[in-house]
């Protein structure tokens, strides 16, 4: 089987740039994507088990990979949740699916919002971390619309270990990310 496109970009391409970029000499110290994190608040969806499958197949299908039920850690009152029940849903993607949904984000999903600019380059944290949020997971084109459910939208955190933000930019700049215009 071949390896996905984002894959050999990044082993062809983007490893070079950086090491040249940075003056790295160590290839294992070269930065690199580790996973991606997708999380799913489920909130009213949680009541209605049919709703909550139904979510589930969506973030299934946009992943390629069935996501984990979460369940709350503590009881709030204030918000009608009790202790154990759902109320997220997360799927940790790696290796080839991981550069495969990177693709379909970077190349498919991003370009089809309406009006869009860029994604921001504010969303990192100090360790180089990447999140970048979907409000509307329709834009995938994986989804069936007639059948889509409930989900309101969700978290994409892209992990890297890069150590600092500027180096963890660059590596997405070079990846294709589409970095909003300043």
């Amino acid at each position: 089987m071949a390896k996905p496109r984002f894959q050999e970009k990044y082993e062809k391409e983007v490893m070079k740039a950086l090491a040249q970029e940075f003056g790295i000499k160590n290839k294992m110290a070269i930065p690199k994507i580790e996973k991606i994190v997708v999380n799913v608040g489920v909130g009213e969806i949680a009541k209605n088990k049919d709703t909550m499958e139904g979510a589930r197949n969506d973030i299934a299908q946009i992943t390629g990979q069935r996501p984990s039920v979460r369940a709350a850690k503590i009881s709030v009152a204030t918000f009608n949740i009790r202790r154990g029940m759902p109320v997220g849903l997360t799927t940790t993607l790696r290796g080839e699916k991981m550069y495969a949904f990177l693709d379909r984000l970077i190349s498919i999903v991003l370009p089809r919002f309406r009006d869009f600019r860029g994604v921001s380059a504010k969303s990192f944290d100090k360790s180089g971390n990447y999140t970048l949020g979907i409000y509307e997971h329709t834009v995938f084109p994986d989804l069936d619309l007639t059948k889509a459910h409930a989900i309101k939208g969700f978290e994409i955190t892209i992990v890297a270990n890069a150590g600092s933000p500027k180096r963890a930019k660059r590596m997405l700049e070079l990846m294709g990310m589409p970095f909003e215009k300043v």
